[in-house]
């Protein structure tokens, strides 16, 4: 789908969108539920019948299963087909991304392989490389690593102490270094490779796996993942050619943060998907289940649980799915053997930096709560090896701390925010300093029109809360206020809580116009829902701002303003939930 207009990254704070700037799953074609159905083909005669031995770290089978993938195409969506690829949208990669998740360990692997382990060379590589390299990771005869990782460096991927020094010929880079926590590293022949040229010009290299003084260390011992590789990286005095050195030397920090962030919003959409196995699973046991004389299904906070199981993740796919349009939208026409095509591909890529963050900390937060009431609902026997939501719930742990923690991300948000507002590519600033005159004539009562009004003005409600608090906080910390990490986290959760709301707002509004309200009630009581407890949220989360920005007088002038501001109706959320409940129970899967 061509979106209507050019969406800003970050815009969503500060513009009205309409439901045709958004790409939902409503929008798939039929090519793109083809390519659904090959990797659910897939999924089933040839991963989940040998599940047990790729738990069990069979790495033979695992390398086996990646060519298959690449047989069908599975490895090579995202490469163009100049290089033996699919060259498919982003959305299209998306959607198969979404359906191996059930893959559990085997998703992980291939996802390494073909995102944070492929896109280097896809985005970044010469013509050269990418001839090279790619047909051989698209059909899985070689498969890629990423390491960025080190012992000494997690968060803090620029600290990295691994070196490369160019050798007296000319002719080739020395690396050494170690590289921690490597997904796929016991079996992989590629690997990206960050270092820096004499200590300094932070630089991108790619090695293979035959290089003398290249070896893997023993495998890590997980709490989930478990039948995925993780082991270190080790280079001791590695020649690498210099040809191999991908991108520019000394800005190797371009490739890195850029494959991160698309990476973040492929990890969205990993958890979108186990978030959806994860109802299915407990919608059944709970159908199944019987105490007390019949199913626990029947039970209402039984109910209750696989209600707020199914909207959360009605929200987190409206998201990805958005998200997903938007890079598409920003990597669209690009020239890929152009000299400048990766800073093309980078500027792209950054210019949806907050939506990837966004999708990634909200979807790995999504993620955890479903499996956690998934375990709940499951009992005792949630906490068995027999039943798959116990591994889901190990398995998702994980998600919180790749690419980049939680925490580093929710601090990214606002910094990227205010970068692009000193730049003048957003006006936050004017806006935020415009809206107290605006606070304080604003009256209460107010009448709303058609299905989700009061929703719409819900929705214009949070912005002017960002706007408030972002502006108060800039005002009083000024340079600051990046230290002031709890108001920067409360912020960025505001954020979040916007693009959630909007995403899910607009997707039902697009549902009901296409189908009708009759034909949605499910999608609009669950944006309902959502976007009244979303109000809640924002509530606390801004309180919390105001007080420790301002005290006295001027505190309670602001908390009057955000009252103003939070004004909802009552909404019968008990009814709502039980609504929802009885569609997840009568389906035994997640619903729409």
């Amino acid at each position: 789908m061509q979106l209507k207009k050019q969406v800003v990254g970050g815009g969503f704070l500060v513009e009205d969108l309409e439901h045709d700037d958004v790409v939902t799953p409503e929008d798939f074609t039929d090519e793109q539920r083809m390519f659904a159905e090959t990797a659910k083909d897939f999924l089933e005669n040839e991963v989940l019948p040998k599940d047990e031995q790729i738990e069990s770290l069979d790495y033979e089978l695992t390398v086996e299963l990646l060519r298959k993938a690449g047989e069908v195409g599975l490895l090579g969506a995202d490469i163009p087909e100049a290089y033996g690829g699919l060259e498919l949208d982003k959305v299209s990669s998306s959607v198969i991304a979404e359906v191996l998740s059930k893959a559990s360990s085997l998703s992980l692997t291939m996802g390494a392989h073909t995102g944070i382990g492929t896109l280097p060379i896809v985005f970044f590589g010469t013509k050269k490389q990418k001839e090279k390299y790619l047909p051989d990771l698209a059909t899985g005869a070689k498969i890629a690593a990423y390491c960025l990782t080190e012992p000494s460096s997690g968060s803090d991927s620029l600290g990295a102490k691994a070196s490369a020094a160019l050798s007296d010929d000319g002719e080739h880079y020395v690396l050494n270094g170690t590289k921690q926590f490597i997904t796929n590293a016991a079996f992989a022949d590629i690997f990206i490779v960050y270092a820096k040229i004499e200590g300094e010009g932070f630089s991108t290299f790619i090695v293979e796996k035959e290089y003398e003084g290249v070896s893997i260390g023993p495998e890590e011992k997980k709490m989930g993942i478990k039948g995925s590789s993780t082991c270190p990286l080790i280079l001791e005095g590695v020649k690498v050619p210099k040809e191999n050195l991908l991108g520019e030397a000394g800005r190797g920090h371009v490739i890195a943060f850029n494959i991160l962030n698309i990476g973040r919003y492929k990890l969205g959409i990993g958890c979108l998907g186990a978030a959806k196995e994860s109802i299915s699973l407990s919608a059944k046991y709970a159908n199944e289940r019987k105490q007390f004389g019949k199913s626990i299904s029947s039970f209402p906070l039984v109910g209750k649980k696989l209600a707020e199981m199914n909207m959360a993740t009605y929200v987190l796919e409206s998201m990805v799915y958005r998200t997903a349009g938007l890079i598409e939208q920003g990597l669209q026409g690009l020239d890929q053997d152009a000299e400048d095509a990766g800073l093309q591909y980078a500027k792209g890529i950054s210019e949806y930096a907050l939506e990837c963050s966004i999708n990634k900390v909200f979807g790995s937060e999504v993620l955890d709560f479903v499996a956690d009431e998934g375990v709940q609902i499951h009992g005792g026997y949630g906490f068995i090896q027999e039943y798959k939501i116990e591994r889901i719930y190990r398995d998702s742990r994980i998600n919180r701390i790749f690419e980049g923690t939680n925490e580093i991300n929710r601090l990214l948000i606002p910094a990227t925010l205010m970068r692009k507002a000193l730049k003048g590519q957003l006006p936050i600033i004017q806006q935020a300093q415009a809206l107290q005159g605006e606070l304080m004539q604003m009256m209460p009562g107010q009448t709303f029109e058609g299905v989700l009004g009061e929703e719409e003005h819900l929705l214009q409600m949070a912005k002017k809360i960002f706007l408030m608090c972002s502006g108060l906080a800039v005002q009083k910390y000024q340079e600051k206020l990046e230290q002031e990490q709890e108001v920067v986290s409360h912020l960025s959760d505001i954020v979040i809580q916007i693009f959630a709301l909007e995403s899910a707002l607009l997707r039902t509004k697009k549902r009901v116009e296409k189908l009708g309200e009759e034909r949605n009630q499910l999608a609009v009581c669950m944006t309902k829902v959502y976007s009244h407890e979303a109000m809640d949220r924002l509530d606390g989360f801004a309180k919390e701002i105001l007080t420790h920005i301002e005290s006295g007088d001027v505190l309670r002038t602001q908390l009057s303003m955000l009252k103003k501001l939070t004004r909802k109706s009552s909404l019968p959320t008990i009814e709502l939930k039980r609504h929802i409940a009885a569609k997840v129970i009568e389906a035994e899967k997640y619903v729409v």
